[in-house]
């Protein structure tokens, strides 16, 4: 998490995943990011995880995502 100005982001490279692929939750404070990349056969062939506090100061009802060219932007306001 860093910030920038009044935004706190996260940043994730996540390019070797298509967009479907890819789940973020928040809850409680923390954002997590999840993604699967499953092969033909049914078998998960690739994973990424992340989990991360978000700063006190955030306000929960802010944050949003973005993928732009297979990075993903996590940012949420500062109160």
């Amino acid at each position: 998490v860093w910030a920038q100005g009044d935004t706190y982001q996260v940043v994730a490279d996540v390019s070797q995943f298509e967009p479907p692929d890819i789940v973020v939750t928040t809850s409680n404070g923390y954002v997590a990011i999840r993604a699967e990349k499953v092969g033909e056969d049914g078998s998960v062939c690739d994973t990424f995880t992340h989990t991360c506090h978000l700063p006190e100061d955030t306000d929960p009802l802010s944050v949003t995502c973005a993928l732009r060219e297979g990075t993903l932007v996590i940012s949420a306001h500062r109160r």
